[in-house]
Order: structure tokens, then C-alpha cells, then sequence
């Protein structure tokens, strides 16, 4: 009996460290769970979060990139419509300054304007250009110059006025209506402030 006594103390014994190494065990399973849970937890927040800020990011390029579009869209208008403005303007002090060449105080400036490129070319002798319409004062424009002066038509001056070239002194003096109308136009495109954004 003595030995049944000793044999269930024995087992009683190996019974409740088996017990405890069961518990301390499952404490342990239950820890290591609760850490991986943890950890899983942890790395599928990072992986949302980076998820979400990706996805922001690239619907903020989204959004970026069709606002840049729509930028160059509206610049272009602008410039196209600008360009617009600008070429009517000049189309109209175009038919004015033709209409203008029509007139006997246009005669005169031009008689005038011969006067000037005379001075500038002194007694040398010298080309000048005019319009095919002004052909008819060729006589009035050659008498105010000193040196021999040769005058030719020429169809690139469509509005009126006189080109003067003298070889000797290496000038070219435009006082044509056509030369001052386009400096206008860019002196216009550069101070009118309609720049384009």
C-alpha cells in the first residue's frame, strides 16, 4: 500500500507539472498569438496607410496633370484670341492708312519724309522705293534730293511711303507706312499687356 501511496503521490505529481507545463504552455501559444495578431495588425495599418497616401498621391497627380491641361488649353484660346484681337485692330489701321495714302496731306508727308532721307543721304546719290501708286510724284520726290537718285517702283510697299538706299554711305532709310505700321503692331504685342499666363 505503501507503494500505491508512493506511486499515485508520484503520478499526482507528474500530473500537475504536466498540468503546469500545459498552462505555461498555452500561456505562452496564447502570447505568441496575441504578438503575431499584434504584428499582423500593425503591418496591415502601415500597408493601408500607405495604400491610401499612394492612392492620394496619385489622384493628386491625376488632378494636377488635368489642371496643367486645361492651363495650356486656356492659354492657348487666350493667345489665339489675342492674336485675334491684334490682327484686327492692325487689319483696321491698315484700310485707314490706305485710305490715308489717298489723301493730299499724305502727298505731302511724303514729299516730306523725302525730305528727311535727303539730309540723311546728303549730296550721294541714292535708290529710292515707292509704292507703284505714288510713281505719279516721282518728279516732286527726285527734286529734293542733291546727288543722282534713281526711283524704281516697288510692290512690297503696299501702303505708301519711300525706302532709300544709299550705296556710298551703306544706309537703307525706310519711312514707308508699311515699316512704321509694323513697328506699331510690335511695339503693340510687347506693351499692350496681353501676355498670356
Amino acid at each position: 500500500m505503501e507503494k500505491k501511496g508512493k506511486t499515485d503521490n508520484f503520478l499526482k505529481a507528474i500530473k500537475k507539472h504536466a498540468k503546469a507545463q500545459k498552462n505555461a504552455m498555452k500561456s505562452e501559444v496564447s502570447l505568441l498569438k496575441e504578438e503575431k495578431i499584434k504584428r499582423a495588425e500593425n503591418k496591415a495599418k502601415r500597408d493601408s496607410e500607405k495604400l491610401i497616401r499612394d492612392k492620394l498621391e496619385e489622384k493628386r497627380n491625376e488632378q494636377t496633370a488635368i489642371l496643367a491641361q486645361k492651363t495650356r488649353e486656356g492659354q492657348r484660346r487666350i493667345f489665339f484670341e489675342r492674336a485675334r484681337m491684334t490682327d484686327e485692330v492692325f487689319n483696321l489701321a491698315s484700310k485707314k492708312l490706305t485710305e490715308y495714302a489717298k489723301t493730299e496731306e499724305y502727298r505731302r508727308k511724303l514729299i516730306d519724309s523725302a525730305k528727311e532721307i535727303a539730309k540723311l543721304f546728303e549730296s550721294n546719290d541714292c535708290v529710292l522705293y515707292i509704292s507703284e501708286k505714288d510713281m505719279e510724284q516721282s518728279d516732286e520726290i527726285k527734286a529734293v534730293f542733291e546727288g543722282n537718285t534713281e526711283i524704281k517702283a516697288d510692290r512690297r510697299i503696299k501702303l505708301g511711303g519711300i525706302i532709300g538706299y544709299c550705296d556710298a554711305m551703306g544706309i537703307v532709310a525706310d519711312e514707308t507706312l508699311d515699316n512704321k505700321l509694323l513697328m506699331q503692331r510690335e511695339w503693340f504685342i510687347e506693351n499692350a499687356d496681353l501676355s498670356v499666363l
